[in-house]
């Protein structure tokens, strides 16, 4: 197969580029006029009509709780799951991590044990849980009755109900039992193979840089660590923000992401986040630093409506999903309703170069799973293509080197 276009790899933006599927994987990248042989003479002509496509890597969203109606903490089955995965992977996600919400210990393992058997069956890449070790102050969208204490015995369930799935789970360091001591729930993250992500949190700056720092070194030590830099979960969104005189985790984030120890989430739909913000990042860290996500719900694909988030009820309206309070009016942001390819295309728009686009929302989240083999037009990686057409709309999904119906 031969994917004719402007093509984006890691570093460069070809303005007529040729992508070789063979077999599954990517055989060859770079300019149509340099294809090699046995292939120069099969490659198609550029055909005017088809101006504009764009091939990209397919995307990689490591923070997503659902879609096209359905809601990971609240499937049932791994038909459900199929489902809101389905959403994004029409959208060019090929690659993604499923999130939970804080909930009951006993609800966590049980949803974690079924987002493991969607993943044998290659439905989502692994999974995420958003809590419950978070701060009542920095709650969001979470319950925050389901709150508790760090607890690494609650850990080592989880990690054995994934099965070698669990790719994150979000903390706050400020809380009882996080971070801090050698059975800490850092240290039980690791061992399990998982990568600690920062966020809901109210911690002091120095907080932060401690545990940063603890989970850099862990993940450093450990005999096989999915990723060598821990993350934090979409930046500034659950959080104490930031004041001169009182950085808080933003700030330590961002110096830790800086030094190449930390990998920021941005929810970059353009209602998380200015657009100013997020070129700000993107200038301050780079986009090897960055992992663009949606923190989708079960409305991505969907219209306006009701929809659920684990526990709390979530009423979209405007595009934006807010948690319905208790006397019915609208309150915090409860998650995002685009795919991953809108983050993109937003912000492009927004003035973000596509390569450093692309490579926050593919390159760099891969690196998060642990993943060398997807998350960028490199010749060995499976063949997982998203071609769009000038404005990055969706034209094509290929996963594995088959297209996606």
């Amino acid at each position: 197969m031969f994917l004719r276009g402007r093509v984006v790899t890691p570093d460069h933006d070809v303005d007529d580029g040729v992508v070789v599927v063979e077999d599954g994987e990517i055989a060859w990248v770079g300019p149509a006029a340099d294809v090699p042989p046995p292939w120069t003479a099969l490659v198609p002509p550029r055909d005017p009509s088809r101006a504009g496509e764009t091939v990209l890597p397919g995307l990689v969203d490591v923070h997503c709780h659902g879609g096209g109606g359905v809601s990971f903490p609240d499937a049932t089955t791994v038909d459900e799951v199929e489902r809101a995965a389905s959403e994004h992977l029409r959208h060019g996600t090929t690659t993604l991590v499923a999130s939970l919400v804080t909930a009951p210990g006993d609800v966590l393992v049980e949803r974690t044990a079924l987002l493991a058997d969607a993943a044998d069956r290659g439905i989502v890449a692994g999974i995420h849980l958003e809590g419950p070790f978070l701060s009542h102050v920095r709650c969001g969208a979470q319950n925050p009755d389901d709150m508790l204490a760090g607890d690494a015995a609650l850990v080592a369930r989880v990690v054995e109900a994934a099965r070698g799935w669990l790719v994150t789970m979000t903390v706050a360091p400020e809380v009882t039992g996080v971070a801090g001591g050698d059975d800490d729930v850092l240290a039980a993250l690791v061992a399990g193979g998982a990568v600690p992500s920062l966020g809901h949190t109210d911690a002091r700056a120095d907080l932060v840089e401690a545990a940063a720092d603890r989970a850099f070194d862990l993940l450093a030590q450990a005999p096989a660590a999915r990723s060598a830099r821990p993350t934090a979960t979409h930046l500034f969104n659950g959080m104490r923000p930031v004041h001169h005189r009182d950085p808080g985790p933003v700030m330590a984030c961002l110096a830790a992401a800086a030094r190449g120890e930390l990998v920021v989430e941005l929810v970059a739909d353009g209602t998380h986040l200015d657009d100013a913000t997020v070129r700000a990042v993107l200038d301050l860290v780079g986009a090897d630093a960055v992992a663009f996500v949606t923190d989708a719900m079960a409305a991505a694909g969907m219209a306006d409506g009701d929809y659920q988030l684990g526990p709390m009820a979530v009423r979209v309206a405007d595009g934006v999903a807010r948690i319905v309070t208790a006397d019915g009016s609208a309150g915090a942001i409860a998650g995002g309703v685009a795919h991953l390819l809108d983050v993109v295309r937003h912000t492009v728009a927004a003035g973000v170069p596509l390569v450093d686009a692309v490579r926050a929302a593919a390159t760099t989240p891969a690196s998060v799973v642990g993943r060398s083999d997807v998350g960028a037009l490199v010749v060995g990686r499976r063949a997982d293509v998203v071609v769009t057409d000038a404005d990055l709309r969706p034209l094509r999904v290929l996963r594995g080197g088959a297209v996606v119906a």
